[in-house]
């Protein structure tokens, strides 16, 4: 691997961490509340959130960049509190990410909650345990394999992310130049060696995620 790879590496294992320990915790009281809530806008809030999944991500990246671009009110704002412009940027590319990954995060953590026995909850209550207390208590530790499930997700998927970070970060070396990026200028400069260095190092990288997984996954259902 090139230097310039070492780095875009680095750039996105940041960016892959940062979106994990950002989003799992924000993305929580949405999913107790799509698997555990009521109303009816439960299914309309489903279809919006897992967008993600259906949508082309440069379309996702081109409506990021019109909404946090100069001339949007976003862009104007942040601005004006002396933080710049969102795209082409770290803090850019963790929003960008964040969003697409999102779906990724709240899928296994929905069916954790969902699977949680109702009597548990209340008779936690009946010993007087507050809600924060029966979350912390009961929800969160019966569904650490959700919890996994999804950080492992979001990490790996962040990790791959082309369409997306390419529309909301450009390529910028040591700023917003990730692995999937740097892959893609290498076959661009007919670099194929270095090219098939950075496939391997990902379709290694992807199948030891899918293998980890699964494995904590049939641990988890052979233990409940």
């Amino acid at each position: 691997m090139m230097q310039a790879d070492w780095v875009a590496a680095w750039l996105t294992l940041q960016l892959a961490g940062v979106v994990t320990l950002v989003l799992i915790p924000l993305v929580l009281p949405l999913s107790w509340w799509l698997a555990r809530g009521w109303g009816n806008g439960r299914g309309m809030i489903r279809a919006l959130v897992n967008l993600p999944l259906v949508l082309p991500p440069t379309v996702l990246g081109f409506y990021l960049l019109v909404f946090l671009g100069p001339e949007s009110w976003v862009g104007q704002l942040t601005q004006r509190l002396g933080w710049g412009l969102l795209p082409f940027s770290f803090s850019g590319l963790v929003l960008a990410s964040m969003l697409y990954s999102l779906p990724f995060a709240l899928q296994p953590l929905s069916v954790a909650f969902a699977a949680i026995p109702e009597a548990l909850l209340e008779a936690a209550a009946v010993l007087g345990a507050s809600p924060w207390q029966r979350f912390r208590q009961v929800v969160l530790p019966l569904s650490r394999t959700g919890l996994l499930n999804a950080s492992v997700l979001v990490f790996a998927h962040t990790v791959g992310e082309f369409g997306v970070v390419l529309m909301m970060g450009g390529n910028i070396p040591g700023k917003t130049l990730v692995l999937s990026v740097s892959l893609y200028n290498h076959v661009e400069a007919f670099e194929y060696q270095a090219a098939e260095h950075l496939a391997a190092i990902m379709v290694i990288f992807s199948f030891m995620v899918l293998w980890l997984l699964y494995g904590f996954r049939f641990r988890g259902e052979k233990h409940a």
